[in-house]
């Protein structure tokens, strides 16, 4: 089977916004400060409100019925939150908590779709949003069947990375720190992997000079390397 291209990020919400609908939307929203580990929403709570992240980094989980915590995706600057739950009439459907302190924009419901209605162009951005996040979970779980443990890890790194890079550049030899910190459980469990697994392939990756590791701190050191061995790219000559 040929490797898929990988999926390069497209820029979020507020960075696809002209000025005059920045504006507009700040005016409708209240600015909001979370510390590390604070949750930003909750699973099951009604949805009066959307978020817009101005700076840090969250991660978004599911509780099963045994009440375990599923890492189900993480979302960095710019990134809407919780749009779905308030456009669509229903309760959260994941918790998001803070990874970093996080600066982040909070618009009631109302004003969001006043908002919305007086500039129907960013429908097709919201519209926008919810594609492309059905698309990285169907890419992910295709990655789950057909992949082994390391492979899923360094795809998932490289996504990080290059995320973290339209935010923070790369350092002058090219590496890249990953913006959002996560331990080896919050790794494993989003690519349904064990600890035990996750720490052999950050072994495995760090052997093969693609990563450098530190606590919750992992820099990659050769994107396209990465790349590669995830099996999205042919290596380079």
């Amino acid at each position: 089977m040929a490797p898929s291209s990988p999926c390069f990020p497209r820029p979020g919400f507020w960075a696809a916004l002209d000025t005059a609908q920045r504006t507009a939307l700040r005016a409708a929203a209240r600015a909001r400060q979370y510390a590390v580990k604070a949750p930003l929403v909750y699973q099951g709570d009604e949805s009066d409100h959307v978020i817009i992240i101005e700076r840090g980094w969250t991660k978004v989980t599911s509780s099963t019925e045994d009440g375990h915590d599923v890492v189900l995706a993480v979302r960095g600057p710019g990134d809407l939150l919780a749009e779905s739950a308030v456009l669509g009439g229903r309760t959260r459907s994941a918790t998001v908590t803070a990874l970093s302190p996080v600066r982040a924009l909070v618009v009631p419901a109302n004003r969001f779709t006043g908002f919305l209605d007086a500039h129907p162009d960013v429908w097709m951005l919201v519209t926008g949003t919810f594609v492309q996040r059905i698309d990285d979970s169907d890419r992910r779980l295709r990655a789950h069947v057909a992949s082994r443990g390391t492979q899923r890890l360094a795809r998932l790194l490289a996504d990080l990375a290059e995320r973290s890079a339209q935010h923070v550049p790369p350092a002058p030899d090219g590496s890249i720190v990953i913006g959002p910190r996560l331990s080896q459980e919050e790794l494993g469990s989003w690519m349904d992997a064990s600890r035990e697994t996750v720490a052999r392939a950050l072994t495995g990756l760090r052997a093969a000079a693609l990563i450098r590791t530190g606590r919750r701190r992992i820099t990659v050191v050769d994107l396209p390397g990465l790349r590669a061995y995830a099996g999205d790219a042919e290596p380079a000559d």
